[in-house]
Formats: structure tokens, sequence, C-alpha cells
């Protein structure tokens, strides 16, 4: 072979979380890995770089911001603040696993050339890398719908090029009214941008039950977010200073009028480029990697780990399947994505709405036997933390089977939910009882004592 080839034991085509954690595992067991990631500017993956970290660092500082303080001054200094972590972490990550004596960070774009070789780059700088075993983990991208005049307006923008951008828009209108559609609603309505959601359902956040939306949209709207439900945007067209979004409601055109526009309309797996069909790698009819409960392609020697593989669009999923990719290569090959129960989800509004389970539209479709449990923040009087920090919205509701008192599933709209929603979960999945956790001793004053009253009321 000629010095342009380079042999492994494990090559990891991209470096997210599921990706850089296998990588680390079977370096420490002395295999020869090579890490292939496409940009300099995404070592570590999408969370710490354009997603969960930036993310929630915006909403913390777009909380801090007084009512006296510049929106654009300090929405400059939060993203300056923030691109300094996310700049930390990148290197962080990229140290940690170049660093290692049995793996190679190679930055370039990666395509195989047949089952067990990868190509990077391309003419006199091509490197062809191979190995027995080869991981995919290039994750996901925002989807642009396909509205007229959308994909080609100079003002539109996702979510990776909002928490770039230094300038906050005055006028920022949300196509879609999802977890990403709200999420970055909120972030930017407390920065001090006029916020416009259209969302094509008749209600936002349309997975959860009736009760929940509405409970987050009633605090959106109070803030001040416009939300505009029902709609079908027919056209995105810019002018001059400005962008004009053409929608339909209620059988008549309207305009909205903005800076920028966000396409929040969900991300699709990564996978162009890629040649799949050179290593004989199928995909779905939505375009993700197929794999089955072990992770494994159709190629056997080749995994496919978190967003590309379809699955559950969660970095804590991603983590999840380095296990069980782990445990098929280092360990007793048991685990599988069957073994999952009971995975949480957080939308990063102000307060935070986690989720777990069944909601109670679903149960009862199920035709399950259920109670539910549900009550207003602002009326648990064993949750005394709500008043200390003055955030009483939001609500909790729990769906409890009747016949076993197991819980089904909770949305939990609170301060800390991000945080209750791990003890709720962990109680999901060892058969911990409504009951149990309702009659169990927590620290006071905490969030986490609300359980207390909350699952005592049953409507």
């Amino acid at each position: 072979m000629d010095n342009n080839t380079l042999h492994a034991d494990v090559i990891v085509i991209g470096f997210g979380k599921g990706g850089k954690l296998a990588a680390a595992a079977l370096g420490r067991e002395g295999k020869r890995v090579v890490l292939i990631e496409k940009s300099d500017q995404m070592y570590g993956g999408t969370c710490p770089n354009v997603g969960c970290v930036p993310t929630k660092a915006l909403v913390h500082h777009s909380g801090k911001r007084r009512p006296d303080d510049s929106p654009q001054e300090w929405f400059e200094h939060a993203v300056g603040e923030v691109q300094a972590l996310t700049s930390l972490f990148r290197a962080g990550n990229y140290d940690a696993m170049n660093g290692a004596d049995t793996i190679t960070v190679i930055t370039g774009e990666a395509s195989f050339t047949d089952p067990h070789t990868v190509a990077v780059g391309k003419g006199s700088d091509r490197i062809l890398v191979t190995a027995e075993t080869i991981l995919i983990n290039t994750g996901s991208a925002p989807v642009i719908a396909g509205i007229p005049g959308l994909r080609d307006s100079s003002r539109l923008v996702t979510n990776v090029d909002l928490i770039k951008n230094t300038t906050l828009p005055g006028r920022l209108g949300v196509i879609g009214g999802g977890y990403l559609g709200i999420e970055f609603a909120s972030i930017y309505h407390r920065f001090g941008s006029q916020v416009t959601v259209l969302e094509s359902s008749p209600r936002i956040l349309g997975r959860e039950d009736d009760d929940v939306a509405a409970a987050a949209e009633q605090i959106l709207t109070d803030e001040g977010v416009d939300i505009i439900a029902s709609t079908q945007v027919i056209e995105v067209r810019d002018e001059a200073t400005e962008t004009v979004i053409v929608y339909e409601k209620g059988g008549r055109r309207h305009t909205l009028t903005v800076d920028a526009v966000l396409a929040a309309t969900g991300r699709a797996p990564v996978t162009e480029g890629l040649d799949l069909g050179k290593a004989g790698v199928r995909t779905t009819e939505r375009g993700a990697v197929a794999v089955d409960e072990y992770l494994r392609t159709s190629q056997p020697h080749i995994f496919a780990l978190g967003d590309v593989n379809g699955g559950p669009q969660f970095t804590y999923i991603s983590l999840d399947d380095s296990r069980i990719v782990l445990d098929q290569l280092l360990g007793e090959g048991k685990r599988s994505t069957t073994d999952r129960v009971a995975v949480p989800a957080t939308l990063f509004m102000s307060p935070p709405l986690a989720t777990v389970g069944l909601t109670e539209k679903q149960a009862r479709a199920d035709g399950r036997n259920i109670k539910v449990a549900r009550q207003n923040v602002a009326d648990i009087i064993a949750m005394p933390r709500a008043y200390i920090v003055e955030e009483t919205r939001g609500l909790m509701k729990f769906v409890i089977d009747a016949d076993t008192d197991q819980i089904l599933g909770a949305a939990l709209l609170s301060v800390d939910a991000q945080e209750l929603i791990n003890t709720v979960t962990l109680a999901m999945r060892h058969g911990i009882t409504a009951s149990e956790l309702r009659d169990s001793i927590y620290t006071h004053p905490s969030s986490t004592e609300a359980f207390n009253d909350v699952l005592d009321a049953i409507i």
C-alpha cells in the first residue's frame, strides 16, 4: 500500500457523543482507532458546538438580561460568552481524542470506497483508511421545508446560524411550533426580539396532552410571544430590508414582516456524501442508516450510532448507543435498543417542560385503565422552592396505571423540571409505584418534594 493508506482496527466517522465515547473506550483497550470529522468546528459533535450546550447557555443568558440592558448589546455579549464556552469544549474534545496514543483524528469529509475502506479528502490530499470495524456517527442536520422562497431567502436561519450570529433580529418569524421552534422562540423573546411562531397544527407541541400544551402556550403568550396556529405558510419573499412571510389561516391570506426566518421543521440524518452504497449499507425510507436492535447495519461489521440511525435525536441516546456497540465489540453482546425503558425529553423554555412515557391521550387510546394526578405549580403546597425562586408558573401531571399503580408517563412544566424528570424516569425503569414516589422523603425546600402533593391530587 502507498503512504496515503492507514490501517486501523476501528474507523469512527463523526465526532459525536456516541462515536467519541466508543473511540475512547476502544482506544483504552488497545485498539487502533481513526476518528474522522468533517469540520474542525464540530469536534465533540452537535451538543457542545451547535446544540445542547450553546442553546442552554443562551437560555441562561437571556434570563439574566435586565429591563434597562440594551437587547443588542446584551445579546452580542451573550453570544460571545457562549462561543468562548463552545471553543473551550471543542478544544477539550479534540485534545482528549488526539492526545491518546491509540487514536488518530483526521479532519475531512469521509466516503466509503468499499465495505472496509473509507476515503478522506480529495486529490493529492486523499487518504484511504481501512478497518475491520466501522462506526457511523454523522448525526443530523436541519430540514428546510419546501416552501417557495424559503430556501433562497437571504434571511433564512437555522438554529445553527442563530447561535453564531451576534446580531439580534428585531423581528423573528419561527416556522414550526415543536420543541426546537418553541425553545428558540422563548430564548429570543427574552433577549428582546419580537417573536411570532407559525404552526400548521391546531396547537403547538402537538405530541403533548392538550392541557400541558395549553399551559406552555399560555406562559409564552403571557410573556409576549405571538403564536399563530392552524396556519399554512405559502411563501417567503425577500424585500430590500426585510422579509415577508405569506401564510393562510381560516381561508384567508395574511402577511408577517420579519428580519429573520427560523426554519424549525425538524432534523434529518446526515448520510449525503458517505457513498453508503459502495459499502453495501442500506438506508430507510426516511434516509436514516438502517440498523437492528444491536445497531448493526446491513453489513455486520458496520454500526450506526446517534441521530444518523433514525432513533430519538438526543445526545443521551447517542451515549447509550455507544454502550450497545461497545457491548457488541468488547462485552457479552447482550445490550440492545429493546432494553430502553422510559426515555425522557426536556424542552428548555422558561420554565422547562420535561416529559417521559405515555401522555394521557396515548394511554386512553391504548385502552388502558388509568388515573391522572395533576396540579398547577402555584397550588402545590409542598413546593415552596417555586415561590422562593419566583417561578410558580406551570403544572405537573402524572399518568398512572389504575390497576398496578405503575407510572406510565409524566409531564412536568416547572422550575427544575429537567432534573425532576430523571427521578420519575428512574422510578419507571425500576418499577417504583406512584404511591412509593408520593410517600418518599425528599429534602426541603426542594422541587422534588412536590411529588408528595401532586401524586395525591387525582383528578
